[in-house]
């Protein structure tokens, strides 16, 4: 049987809530986590796969690294730069795809301002902004990853995880009933992830001497339908950006929603950034 998932509240400061059950429990989990995250979700790969040869760009929360290596195609080539909060996740991304090639990885925060605006081709978020604590730094990562790639066609693909999930999902999902009253969208939850402690070789256990596994409960906010397209929006507000296609004439910068759904029990949204100068 599957761990239960539980509804929880944000008792701490969003930091320190983030820094205990997110950023410490990555760390201690790292090696066993990547040993399962090792096949890429298919949207994910058509997205990096339809960038331009030479596309250089951001992978905001990359773990450990499974999306650097994209695309397999050996004919286009594009660059992407991991970065990630856990050390320990960064070591394995490092080599991504076989230790015969060495990927570019950052520590670095999501949250953070640490790129030159417009500095990215592209940016991808997967699995990663529900990780954050309050709908204020939800948004503001969203801005982070606009403002990371250039308003001349940038693109951006966010996935997080949704409410909703499908019938081959193990993660139960709390009800109304089951969670706290809470003044904002979607569900806060604890995920719990279960770490089997290995048993020396040559180090026969008798019966009931076995030692009981490690469960690290990581916080995730599971998004309800409406609310990633939402964040997107408000974030664009924030940066005085129109939401929308491109349109003709005039000084104009805004974000185009190229796409948005569920998929396999996670919400996405794919972004354009377009600019005109002068009608141009």
């Amino acid at each position: 049987m599957a761990p239960k998932v539980t509804a929880t509240t944000i008792s701490l400061d969003a930091q320190t809530h983030e820094d205990t059950h997110v950023h410490a429990v990555y760390d201690q989990i790292a090696s066993h986590f990547s040993s399962t995250r090792y096949k890429p979700w298919p949207i994910i790969d058509t997205f990096i796969s339809s960038l331009p040869t030479g596309s250089i760009g951001l992978d905001s929360g990359t773990g450990n690294g499974k999306y650097l290596p994209l695309p397999l195609d050996p004919v286009k080539s594009v660059m992407t730069i991991g970065m990630d909060r856990s050390r320990n996740l960064l070591l394995i991304a490092q080599n991504a795809g076989g230790k015969e090639r060495s990927r570019e990885v950052v520590w670095g925060d999501v949250l953070g301002g640490c790129w030159r605006r417009g500095a990215f081709d592209y940016a991808i978020s997967i699995a990663t902004i529900h990780h954050l604590a309050t709908p204020e730094r939800r948004r503001a990562a969203v801005e982070r990853l606009l403002e990371s790639v250039t308003p001349h066609g940038g693109r951006v693909l966010i996935y997080v995880w949704a409410i909703e999930q499908d019938v081959l999902s193990k993660r139960s999902i709390p009800g109304e009933e089951e969670a706290q009253v809470q003044e904002t969208a979607g569900r806060d939850v604890f995920v719990p992830w279960v770490l089997s402690k290995p048993t020396a070789k040559g180090s026969p256990q008798l019966d009931g001497e076995a030692e009981s596994p490690q469960v690290f409960n990581r916080y995730y906010h599971m998004f309800e339908a409406g609310e990633l397209r939402g964040l997107v929006v408000q974030a664009a507000e924030r940066m005085g950006l129109s939401v929308g296609e491109e349109v003709a004439g005039g000084e104009k910068e805004g974000v185009e929603i190229v796409q948005d759904g569920w998929e396999r029990s996670n919400y996405f949204v794919e972004l354009r950034r377009w600019k005109r100068v002068n009608g141009i």
